[in-house]
């Protein structure tokens, strides 16, 4: 039997390295390839034409959302695994609309992600345990609610709003410029906007700033 070819995509090259680790011991999987862009991802996927991909949601480039979409609409019968720390059912939502057959979060264990991997690319759908939760908890009342920022991602939004370029931004804080726009780009997909001042009215209106 010919082993699961399974890419990796994740805009940090330690996870990518990680994930290598973990995965090529394995006899039934073969790592083709890592990206660690939505575009370097589409690249790859023609390239090597896997039969799973294991997709982080937030990339410096585009969303995990864009790219899940794109590569199922081209290649029907590839496998999408969203592996992500973000545990919300927005993202689980719109991760299964875009046609992901599974959803594990990062603090999964090596065991259940290639649990994963293999049930997904058997036709099964996969999700970690406190994924399964929040799909048999029943939604919140229907209306808007402010979306669950972290620490860090608080502080680029108030730096945003002050009219700080990404690089000046990431200059305050001592970060990378990948990382804020890493951190922005999360911003708005979390506030479904596509702009700043749409990033800013939208946080304003939910008392954020």
């Amino acid at each position: 039997m010919s082993p699961i070819r399974v890419l990796l995509v994740d805009d940090h090259r330690m996870v990518l390295e990680g994930l290598r680790v973990l995965l090529e011991p394995l006899e039934y999987l073969e790592v083709v390839g890592t990206a660690s862009t939505g575009a370097e991802a589409l690249t790859a996927a023609a390239a090597t034409r896997p039969h799973v991909v294991l997709l982080d949601i937030n990339l410096p480039d585009t969303s995990g959302v864009e790219v899940c979409q794109q590569l199922t609409a081209t290649y029907p019968g590839l496998k999408i695994v969203a592996l992500t720390t973000i545990n919300e059912r927005s993202y689980l939502t719109r991760m299964l609309e875009a046609g992901a057959a599974g959803y594990v979060l990062k603090n999964a264990l090596p065991e259940e992600l290639a649990e994963a991997i293999a049930k997904v690319y058997a036709g099964k759908k996969y999700f970690s345990d406190e994924v399964q939760e929040l799909l048999l908890t029943p939604p919140a009342p229907a209306g808007p609610a402010a979306p669950v920022l972290t620490p860090r991602e608080k502080e680029v939004l108030a730096q945003i709003a002050n009219g700080y370029t990404s690089q000046e931004i990431a200059d305050r804080l001592f970060v990378s410029h990948l990382t804020i726009e890493t951190h922005r780009r999360s911003l708005l997909t979390k506030f479904e906007v596509s702009n700043a001042a749409m990033l800013i009215k939208q946080a304003a209106h939910f008392g954020l700033l």
